[in-house]
């Protein structure tokens, strides 16, 4: 039997539309001020934590094998079958992120749009919707 935290899992799924909708409209009206840049910061940071921290419960919960890094964690649960094999490349962008947004802020460009930026809020929204439905074929 499997002690999934579907509690904790579906608080950080919950950050998913407003994550989404911040990279929307920022990637709709980018003209690269220090605030948007700011702004886009954050957004890609909680983006980062919300796909580690949902993998990370899924991974413990349904005792898969252990992450060493962030990667990992896309891989074990992308392996899996959590989320599509579609998504697979740009959550490894997305977690490759974390070093450069956390560890070498003071390097970060916040006067460009970020590639990912525009297309994260579907990528977000799949990841979302197919970890729902995998709880949901998984735990029945």
């Amino acid at each position: 039997m499997y002690y999934v935290n579907r509690e904790q899992i579906a608080e950080r799924l919950a950050a998913v539309p407003a994550a989404a909708e911040g990279m929307s409209q920022l990637a709709e009206a980018w003209d690269g001020t220090l605030l948007q840049g700011l702004a886009q910061e954050r957004a890609l940071h909680i983006a980062i934590e919300i796909v580690t921290d949902v993998g990370s419960c899924l991974i413990d919960g349904f005792m898969m094998r252990d992450a060493s890094s962030y990667e990992d964690i896309i891989d074990i649960t992308g392996a899996e079958g959590v989320f599509p094999a579609e998504i697979r490349e740009r959550l490894l962008e997305l977690v490759k992120l974390r070093k450069p947004l956390v560890q070498d802020y003071y390097k970060w460009n916040r006067s460009e749009l970020h590639p990912l930026t525009p297309i994260l809020p579907h990528v977000l929204t799949v990841f979302r919707e197919s970890v729902e439905g995998y709880l949901s074929r998984e735990l029945f």
